[in-house]
């Protein structure tokens, strides 16, 4: 059984960057791929992207591509999401989550943490 705890996000101006993280608890060696999403007020659940533990392959949203950039740590078991040139668009809670094998269930423990642009 695993459990992800996600940190970091804040209240930042258009254009600035900053780091999210997230910390996987439990059976790591069974966990496939981990993921970050988003939900902005008002709008609907959306991929932003997601990594193979055992290849590093990753795979981005196109309205995050050449801006974020996910990576994770194994000796560390942490998650992380590197956001560059953050715009209005990007104002949402991220959660952290597990993925399956075909990326196409996720388990999610929480909101995430709130990412906030003034523009």
């Amino acid at each position: 059984q695993v459990e992800l705890v996600e940190s970091g996000g804040g209240l930042l101006h258009a254009g600035g960057s900053l780091r999210l993280a997230c910390v996987v608890f439990g059976q790591t060696f069974n966990i496939h791929l981990l993921g970050w999403f988003r939900q902005a007020p008002g709008r609907d659940r959306e991929f932003v992207a997601r990594i193979n533990r055992s290849d590093g392959k990753t795979t981005y949203a196109d309205s995050v591509k050449g801006r974020f950039t996910i990576s994770s740590d194994n000796t560390k078991n942490t998650l992380y999401l590197q956001v560059k040139t953050l715009q209005p668009e990007d104002l949402s809670v991220y959660p952290c989550e597990e993925g399956t094998f075909d990326g196409m269930g996720w388990n999610n423990w929480g909101q995430g943490p709130q990412v906030t642009v003034s523009s």
